[in-house]
């Protein structure tokens, strides 16, 4: 038995939260982590959100799940650090959206370039640039 998006909508979101660029084409690398993350999860609605420049906001996506009738969404930074945008940016954003969208339960996760798998994964790529010697 199959379930249709258009019947039944996810009560869970997973948000990849991203910079944006002004360079369309810089979104490529992030749709593709969507995807894939959306093929191991089909259930799961996986969704990306720019800070600036590109759309959708994370504001907007968050007032269209609601509407949808999610429940529950995760924010996922797709960011190396915590920068300013991960320590001050986004918390702001996420306090407005706690208060426009109460019925919401918004986690936040690290910054995923702070994670020790993703470095590993990093580290293990740089090394293999290297020409063997």
């Amino acid at each position: 038995m199959s379930q249709s998006a258009s019947h039944s909508t996810p009560r869970q979101a997973l948000i990849l939260f991203a910079h944006g660029a002004r360079d369309p084409s810089w979104a490529a690398p992030f749709e593709s982590l969507r995807q894939l993350i959306q093929r191991q999860r089909p259930q799961l609605l996986v969704k990306l959100a720019f800070l600036e420049l590109m759309q959708p906001d994370l504001p907007q996506l968050l007032q269209q799940l609601v509407a949808a009738g999610v429940s529950e969404a995760s924010v996922v930074p797709v960011f190396l650090g915590q920068g300013g945008h991960v320590r001050r940016d986004l918390p702001a954003l996420i306090a407005q959206a706690r208060q426009q969208h109460p019925q919401l339960a918004i986690t936040v996760a690290q910054a995923v370039g702070e994670q020790p798998d993703v470095q590993d994964a990093i580290v293990r790529y740089c090394l293999s640039t290297l020409p063997p010697g």
